[in-house]
């Protein structure tokens, strides 16, 4: 089942943290904010990804041209040979990546629709590449092919800048300073949609996923969704970038799932 990943905005919002990278290359520590979302979901047996790629799609490509290289020794010549000796090479991802050009102008739903020849199966999840989350994928996809219908979004509650304060009256009842989540819900970006979702897409640069093909779905009834309670975070502005950084520095990252035993048997 493959994973695609959106990859392909500018990110205006985060120009201030750097304008050099495109936005799923923003390191948390030592690695792209990109490489956090994918090693989760190999985490859980999910190894196949499909990047669908457009600003600075150079960068993208080069950094997966060179996965290998990153960790390794290696020997260079300098002349009209450039012959490379790798002499210790890490045994890294056992992933496959398939990088797609899908327009540096286009809009979310035209890049999955550029996508569709690349999907072999009946079922595939779908993400941004900037935003991080501690989401069951295993209880993602039994809900997704439980239900029978053409997709579901996973809705979150968004994580809150300020206290909440919750009244009867004038009585205070509760307290909070600055909690994990609101008690709204929102679409935290982690979707999962049957293949035949591609018919309700075209290859507009203009089609915006969020507008037109998922409102629609939802008013056909064809959407359902899976709630998440646990950590959720996008990376939109510097401050979320530092507050990310801040998480993964000391070791406290909720999003870091490959670690625990189930993930570790599912991606065994």
């Amino acid at each position: 089942m493959e994973v695609v990943v959106l990859c392909g905005g500018q990110g205006t919002r985060i120009r201030d943290v750097t304008e050099d990278l495109p936005k799923p290359m923003l390191p948390i520590g030592a690695r792209p904010i990109l490489w956090h979302i994918m090693k989760g979901y190999a985490g859980h047996g999910r190894k196949h990804f499909i990047l669908c790629l457009g600003y600075k799609s150079w960068i993208i490509k080069r950094y997966f041209l060179n996965y290998h290289l990153q960790d390794s020794d290696f020997t260079v010549k300098l002349d009209d040979s450039a012959e490379v000796s790798v002499h210790h090479c890490p045994s890294g991802e056992d992933w496959r990546v398939t990088l797609v050009e899908t327009g540096v102008e286009s809009m979310t739903g035209c890049r999955v629709k550029r996508i569709q020849r690349y999907i072999s199966g009946d079922h595939f999840h779908l993400t941004y590449g900037d935003g991080l989350a501690d989401v069951d994928l295993p209880a993602l996809e039994r809900f997704h092919l439980g239900h029978g219908r053409t997709g579901t979004v996973t809705v979150v509650g968004p994580p809150s800048r300020f206290g909440e304060i919750e009244l009867r009256g004038p009585r205070v009842l509760e307290f909070s300073e600055k909690p994990v989540t609101t008690r709204a819900r929102i679409s935290g970006g982690f979707f999962m949609f049957r293949r035949d979702f591609f018919d309700r897409l075209q290859d507009d640069p203009g089609l915006v996923l969020e507008t037109g093909p998922l409102p629609q779905l939802a008013r056909d009834g064809e959407l359902m969704a899976y709630a998440h309670n646990g950590f959720w975070q996008p990376m939109d502005t510097s401050r979320e970038f530092k507050y990310l950084n801040d998480l993964w520095a000391r070791d406290q990252a909720p999003w870091k799932t490959w670690d625990r035993p189930a993930a570790r048997r599912a991606a065994a």
